[in-house]
């Protein structure tokens, strides 16, 4: 492994397009964070009673996470077969 890849909190999948599970502590600690930030939503705007609010919060967090796993993850270029 060079040292650009030390870098990646999350490696790109084998099989498929995206990302993997985080190889540094600092990609679960962005996992951690973003599942806090979902059930933080869910205690200040209970989905039954405000669900306007809550999936606002819920989709504000999920674009925060997903643009900074694609800042420091591994730049998946294509789909991956598992067929060699």
């Amino acid at each position: 492994m060079n040292e650009v890849h030390r870098d990646y909190w999350f490696p790109v999948k084998r099989v498929g397009w995206g990302w993997g599970a985080p190889v540094k502590w600092q990609g679960w600690a962005l996992i951690a964070l973003y599942v806090g930030s979902i059930v933080v939503a869910g205690i200040y705007f209970p989905p039954r009673q405000n669900l306007p609010m809550f999936a606002s919060s819920a989709l504000i967090a999920t674009i925060l996470f997903v643009a900074i796993v694609a800042l420091k993850g591994e730049k998946p270029l294509a789909w991956r077969s598992s067929k060699s």
